[in-house]
């Protein structure tokens, strides 16, 4: 099928949508990517071609995994717009060499932007709040900045996840603690939009009461989400496997996104 425009999104679990729970779609989430796809198709008048959408990111995936796995097949796409988010799995490893990371990185987006498409990128964000990713905060800090000078030098779009104060507020975050929530990617799809010069119709929904909890609540949440998640987030990192790795990606192909 012909289509008009075409956005095809690249990274890792970010992009590919986790947190934002749909069982009813590939990989049960269903993520911003997905309804800034949705929002842009809705530019185009009934019985045009319109946008054809492709999302190849997986979760776990690094920086080089993501060029390699992913920038190769996007362009064979064809696309009008890729946006591309890479780097986070990277700075949460205990060594990371940030400046060759970013090499091949702007490698990469020099290569989506030889096709003639809009590249969009994102900054990291300022985990200051969190006890265990808020270690991370000066490598962020540093990868941003690269971040922001590939994208001038490609002439690409930023999306500044990183001046977002709203993601401070724990409730625009699922209970991994990890990945935004479904009012998390409604939020980060109108920034995206916003970013593109385009009307988001989409509203946050109403965030639920915060639960007040005493000292002993909150420890035992804790320890609850320590086991839960960093537990086996760490055991995953040591035996050098990943969530991701027997995973395809959620849309490899080209397709019109249903209407929302």
């Amino acid at each position: 099928m012909e289509f008009t425009a075409k956005y095809v999104a690249l990274g890792d679990s970010f992009t590919e949508g986790m947190g934002d729970t749909d069982p009813v779609l590939p990989h049960g989430c269903r993520g911003w990517a997905d309804r800034v796809a949705e929002q842009l198709a809705k530019s185009f008048a009934p019985g045009e071609p319109g946008l054809g959408y492709a999302n190849l990111a997986i979760r776990g995936k690094k920086m080089r995994q993501v060029l390699s796995e992913q920038i190769d097949a996007a362009v064979v796409l064809g696309p009008t717009l890729v946006s591309i988010y890479a780097g986070a799995n990277d700075i949460l490893r205990p060594k990371v060499d940030i400046d060759a990371l970013m090499g091949d990185y702007s490698r990469g987006i020099a290569k989506l932007r030889a096709t003639g498409a809009a590249v969009l990128m994102f900054t990291g964000f300022d985990s200051k709040a969190s006890g265990v990713f808020g270690k991370t905060r000066g490598r962020t800090a540093i990868y941003n900045e690269l971040v922001r000078e590939v994208a001038d030098k490609h002439d690409a779009l930023t999306v500044d996840y990183w001046r977002f104060d709203e993601y401070d507020d724990p409730r625009m975050w699922s209970v991994d603690r990890m990945h935004m929530s479904t009012p998390g990617h409604i939020n980060m799809a109108r920034r995206v939009l916003a970013v593109l010069d385009r009307e988001s119709v989409v509203e946050v929904p109403e965030l639920e009461p915060l639960p007040v909890l005493s000292r002993l609540k909150v420890a035992a949440a804790n320890a609850q989400w320590a086991r839960e998640y960093v537990g086996p987030w760490i055991s995953r990192r040591l035996r050098g496997v990943s969530s991701g790795d027997a995973l395809s990606p959620r849309w490899p192909e080209l397709h019109t996104p249903p209407a929302s």
